[in-house]
Formats: C-alpha cells, structure tokens, sequence
C-alpha cells in the first residue's frame, strides 16, 4: 500500500492519513457483522418508539425478529422525503425532545422543509464522520481549515465545522458571502483548506483575480467541496486555476448532514462510513436492488442515529458502488460521484438529459468561464432547451471566433445529447451568482 502521495502541483507530499484506521480498514466480513447486528436494533427500535414505523411495518407485515440476515434489508419498506415533510416536525424523532440537543433543517426552497434532530450521541458521531472525510483529503491538525458554507438550519457548515476541530485543524468559521472578504483571510490568516460548494469556490477564484491576488501563490492547498453535484471538468478548472487539491464530499441532512461519504487523496470514489450506513442501489422506476457496480438511485439506511434512524431512504441521487478495496487501504464501499437525480432528469423532445452532462461538455470547451445556467422553455407545445454560458470576453469581440464557438458548443452537445439546445453567450459576470448552491436549471415551461 502506498503511503504517501504528492499534493497536487505544489509539490508538498502529504501522508495517506486516517482518522479511525482500524475501522476504516476492517474486514468486509467483519464490516457486515457488524451492519446486521445494528440494522437488527435499528429496526427494532423503529418498530418500538415510532408510531410512522410501526404502522409501515405492520401494512408490510413484517417483524424486526424478521430481519435475520443482512439481505433481509430489502423486505423493509423505503422512507422518502414526503414521509419527513408529512411527520413534520417532530414526529418520527425516535427520542423525545428533552434529548434532542440540536435541529437542523433541509434547505429546500418549496414544501414544507425537512426537520432533523440529534442527540449528544448523534453530534459526536456526527464529528467523527466529518472527521473521517476531512482526513481522508488531506487535511490534519497543521491546517488551518476556511468554513465558507452558511451557518444556520443548514448542516453543512456546522458538520464540517466540528469535524474539522475533531481533527485539530484550526477553524475560520467565516460562512458564506462577502466574496472579497473571504479571499482576504485566505491571503492574510494563510488559510491551508477550503471549505464550501464548488461552485461557491469558483466565485471566490474569480474575486481574486478582480483583487489582484494570485490565489496559487497563497498557502491554500485543500479544497473540500460537496453539497452539490459537480463533474470532474470542474475539479480539473478549480484545481487547476488554484493550484490546490479538489475532494468530493457527499451528504444528506435526513441521513446525518456530511459525513457520509468522502473522497480520499486518490479520488477514485467517495469512502461511505458503513459502520453507520448501509448503501443500496436500486432501479428507480421498480425499487429492485441493483447488484454492485450498476447504476442507479441511492438508498441510505441509518445505523446508529438516535434522534432520527432512518429506513431506506431514497435520495434520488444517481450513483453506482465499488466494493473493492481502494489504494489508500481503507475498505469500505466507494460510491461514484453522483451524476445527477432520477427528479431532475429532464426529458427533451423524448430525450433524457442530466444537467451535468451539459457542465461537462461546456467546462472542455477552450474560451468558456465555469458560470452557466440551463433554461426550459415551451413553444408549440414542445418543450425547449437554452443553454447561457459566460465567455471569456475577447472572444465575443470577433463574430468570426464567436460562431466558431457557438458551432462547437453546439456539435459538442448534440453528439452526447442526441438534441441542439440554443447556445447564449454572455460576457463574464453577467449570469446570476448565488453564495449557497448554483442555481443551474431555471425551468420556465408553461404548466400543462
């Protein structure tokens, strides 16, 4: 096994470093025992202290002395986030309140939101877990860690936050906004990790650039970056123009909050926690279990939540998962990163299309800024589909360069998408910014 590895250009060699080792290397065997015997309790706790459970389980007829193997997992019925908004806000706690010591909440912008509760017990697991992802990309108790997510009913902030203080990192919890700010405290208090969305990160690279700072010559080297699907084009832009290293994290508030899953130094697949977790993927239209390594929508079953375990949670996210052992040694399954929602897939004139198939395609594209937004629209009857996306802002001067980059853009979606959307190309900052996550599909079809 390979310990030690080479810090993305800066030439810094950083330890392949763990902050469980033995856990986080145990056996698969051993791993599943383990699994079964919690899912057992899980279940049966469920079944005892939530009245939501116990009638679920009794429509499906079953028992928790049914679950008798680890496979027996999918005799259990699926929770989805219209159960947490029908039971809001309390009612699927498993504990009463007086031992529910935080709330947090989704952050969705319609509907009623989704209420989570954690118990003393929740927060320190809770930590450990954002412990463990934030070890696994590099970061140790020498840095100095930038937290540029919202604090509030939002969990990444504050999951990141103490994860990062479990480690020993020192923490800058700035929050997010006040774009130029954030780039003076990376330049002045020699922040090390960045903390935030990708796309949030973007903007904060292109503040120093209007600045005047050249963020590669900073102390800056990590970035941990999640609450949001990005493709590898994006890593390669942010690593690449900040000259840092680029993990994925992955989480769900009804699930924990971050910590679920995260990526390693080696970033081939996001490391899942189970020990607290059991991953399962299952064709989206049939709930049948998919076998290891096909794709399909991920579903999370909590094992060791108190406040609010959770029974086969349905995230909609599009994933696949990877039982074999990574390099850094750690031997837990590896999720792909998500490629888009089995909700959010749009359907164009019978085409299916993820909008992360479009980022892809526009993030190669020499001449294109990382800023676009997919607009939907309806004529005829027919649904449309526009794409606006900045450029860099000599190629807009000259009509020749401008067509030769419209036809591209164009010729470069059509072979993935199998349809032409109409390109908008824009000067540099003119698309709409947001400091929480990019607002990348703005449907304005009629309602039919």
């Amino acid at each position: 096994m390979i310990k030690w590895t080479k810090i993305f250009r800066k030439g810094i060699i950083l330890r392949i470093n763990y902050f469980n080792k033995k856990i986080e290397c145990e056996t698969r065997h051993n791993i599943k025992k383990l699994q079964l015997e919690r899912l057992k309790y899980i279940v049966a706790k469920l079944f005892e202290k939530v009245p939501f459970y116990s009638e679920l389980l009794k429509k499906h007829r079953i028992k928790p002395s049914d679950i008798k193997k680890l496979s027996d997992i999918s005799k259990l019925p699926f929770t989805t986030k219209d159960d947490l908004r029908k039971n809001f806000p309390y009612k699927l706690f498993a504990e009463p309140l007086k031992k529910v010591v935080r709330v947090h909440a989704s952050s969705g912008t319609t509907g009623i939101p989704t209420v989570v509760g954690y118990t003393k017990n929740d927060l320190k697991t809770w930590s450990s877990l954002t412990a463990r992802v934030l070890s696994a990309g590099g970061l140790t108790s020498e840095d100095i860690a930038q937290i540029s997510f919202g604090y509030g009913l939002f969990t990444g902030a504050f999951g990141m936050h103490y994860g990062a203080e479990r480690v020993g990192a020192t923490v800058i919890p700035i929050s997010s906004g006040n774009t130029a700010r954030q780039v003076d405290i990376i330049k002045n208090f020699g922040t090390t990790a960045l903390i935030c969305t990708p796309s949030y990160a973007l903007q904060i690279l292109d503040a120093s650039k209007q600045l005047g700072v050249d963020i590669k010559k900073t102390s800056l080297k990590l970035g941990f970056f999640g609450a949001e699907p990005w493709s590898d084009s994006m890593r390669q832009e942010i690593e690449r123009e900040m000259n840092i290293i680029a993990t994925d994290n992955y989480g769900l508030s009804e699930i924990i909050g971050p910590g679920f899953a995260g990526e390693c130094l080696y970033k081939c697949g996001l490391h899942i926690a189970e020990d607290h977790f059991i991953a399962e993927i299952i064709n989206p239209d049939t709930g049948e279990v998919l076998p290891y390594g096909e794709s399909g929508e991920l579903v999370i079953t909590t094992l060791t939540k108190e406040a609010l375990p959770i029974l086969r949670y349905r995230t909609r996210d599009l994933t696949t998962l990877n039982p074999e052992p990574c390099q850094c040694g750690r031997t837990h399954l590896r999720m792909h990163k998500v490629k888009g929602r089995s909700d959010d897939m749009l359907i164009i004139k019978g085409v299916n299309v993820f909008p992360s198939q479009i980022e892809d395609v526009l993030l190669k594209i020499k001449g294109l800024l990382p800023f676009y937004q997919i607009e939907l629209t309806t004529k005829n009857r027919l649904d449309e589909i526009a794409v606006h996306v900045e450029v860099k802002e000599d190629l807009l001067n000259s009509n020749e360069k401008k067509n030769a980059l419209l036809k591209e853009i164009s010729m470069r979606l059509l072979a993935v998408l199998s349809l032409s959307p109409k390109i908008h190309l824009h000067k540099p900052n003119t698309l709409e910014r947001t400091i929480g996550k990019a607002i990348r599909v703005v449907d304005n079809r009629k309602k039919r």
